[in-house]
């Protein structure tokens, strides 16, 4: 195989409780990728839509991903990278993670697949680094793995795949507005008082036993962030009414995606999905900001190739 098209699909990032390790990919929403091998070494990035951004192969999110595959492995080849954006940039549903996965999962596929898809998180984590300043896998864990994942350590990475609960539906509402990883990073506290680290990580701990018992109920109760959203929501005009018009209509709860400006609700059910997203959709309005909403079930495949 000397080409293949990918669908690299969009993630929500740390679920309320979970900062920098819990994700979940999305299933209706995501970017496109056309990756070749080239006689030619290295990577190059040939084409880019959508999107504004560098073809410089050292600052771009997948070429940097791509390059750190590639001094991993004894290739003959090169690659050429098409990057078609469906995903807005600083959207805060995977943009940056999206480009890295899709890049390192299109390569390992024509190199023959020397490395698991776990593997390709620590490669993928090198391209979040342009986007965010650090390493982080909480977006490009799900991305390349499926339904939700729990970072449980980075030294050395570890990463847990959890299969969603049938029913799950998430609603993302993306403001158009601009939150960049960084700013969102600035305001929180290196330190934070012991009472509230032991109720997030009761309700982290909550989350992951409700994912694997399908109890929608105590999914819904441990969706509560103490510690990052109350410093992170001013950054998002409207994001307290919002979140209450998609609790009031049925969500089993809603925060921030990612570093924002996205809001996030999980639900059982699609038609209770998409009653909140008329609701959240409603209450957004009234901030006077455009705004686009997506209803998606949980992807249980992550990035994959397209055949068609």
């Amino acid at each position: 195989m000397n080409e293949i098209k990918i669908f690299c699909p969009a993630t929500i990032a740390n679920l309320s409780c979970g900062f920098d390790v819990l994700g979940l990919c999305l299933e209706t929403i995501g970017d496109e990728m056309i990756i070749r091998k080239s006689n030619e070494k290295g990577i190059r990035i040939t084409k880019i839509t959508g999107a504004d951004l560098p073809f410089e192969t050292e600052k771009n999110v997948a070429g940097v991903a791509a390059l750190a595959l590639l001094n991993a492995v004894n290739s003959d080849y090169g690659f050429d990278i098409e990057i078609h954006k469906k995903i807005k940039a600083g959207s805060g549903i995977g943009s940056s993670s999206a480009s890295a996965a899709g890049a390192v999962f299109g390569i390992n596929e024509l190199l023959g697949n020397p490395f698991s898809l776990k593997e390709l998180v620590e490669f993928a984590m090198k391209g979040e680094v342009i986007a965010s300043g650090s390493e982080h896998a909480d977006n490009v864990a799900p991305c390349l793995l499926g339904g939700f994942t729990l970072v449980r350590g980075y030294e050395p990475l570890d990463v847990i795949r959890i299969d969603s609960p049938s029913e799950m539906y998430a609603v993302a509402l993306h403001p158009h507005i601009e939150v960049k990883t960084a700013d969102a990073r600035a305001v929180l506290y290196p330190m934070i008082p012991l009472k509230d680290a032991i109720t997030q990580w009761g309700n982290v701990g909550g989350l992951i036993a409700g994912l694997y018992t399908n109890d929608y109920e105590l999914i819904g109760r441990s969706l509560n962030d103490v510690i990052v959203e109350p410093l992170r929501k001013g950054l998002i005009p409207g994001f307290d009414a919002t979140k209450f018009a998609a609790i009031e209509n049925g969500a089993l709860g809603a925060g921030i995606s990612g570093a924002g400006p996205s809001i996030f609700a999980l639900c059982k059910g699609q038609e209770i999905a998409e009653k909140v997203a008329f609701a959240m959709t409603e209450a957004y309005r009234a901030t006077g900001i455009p705004s686009d909403i997506h209803i998606s079930k949980i992807n249980p495949i992550g990035v994959k190739e397209i055949t068609k």
